[in-house]
């Protein structure tokens, strides 16, 4: 049984008037699995990391280009929350409504309480199109900057743009 489906990512981007386009593809846990089905989509592809911190009262949704590698011990420094840890699937489950290789910023439409922040890298500011999973990785969806800004300012989650590596 999957706990979300992409159906409610598209629903609320209808809702929201957000454009996308939308490639279907098999499951893809990986980025070296999705980049052969990324050829059609002209678009910054983004790589979504979710954390916790060390007490397991804080919860982090990190986003960046899927070919860039994050810095954590940098990352660690800058929250000042001690270490920080790869969210279970337990806890991907209970706040963003994902299954593991399937987080993305779409998750945020199941955190009602908005318990995650989102951390976005800089330079996704210079991207005209972005692209992530819709909440279920057996496709992708490329959506315009504008999209973004407004799904991220109507989630009502805390985010911030800041330099991730």
């Amino acid at each position: 049984m999957k706990i979300n489906n992409r159906e409610k990512v598209l629903d609320h981007l209808r809702h929201l008037d957000i454009g996308y386009k939308m490639v279907e593809h098999p499951p893809t846990p990986t980025i070296e699995e999705a980049l052969k089905y990324w050829s059609e989509m002209d678009s910054t592809h983004c790589k979504n990391l979710f954390f916790r911190n060390h007490k397991g009262n804080q919860h982090y949704l990190v986003i960046f280009r899927f070919d860039k590698q994050l810095a954590v011990k940098d990352l660690e420094l800058r929250l000042k929350q001690g270490k920080l840890s790869f969210a279970s699937p337990e806890r991907m489950a209970r706040f963003l409504g994902v299954t593991p290789g399937s987080v993305s910023l779409f998750g945020l439409i199941n955190d009602a309480e908005k318990y995650v922040i989102v951390f976005l890298d800089q330079n996704l500011r210079q991207s005209e199109y972005l692209s992530f999973h819709p909440n279920d990785n057996t496709a992708s969806l490329m959506i315009s900057q504008d999209g973004f800004m407004k799904f991220l300012n109507h989630s009502g989650h805390r985010f911030e743009f800041i330099e991730l590596y």
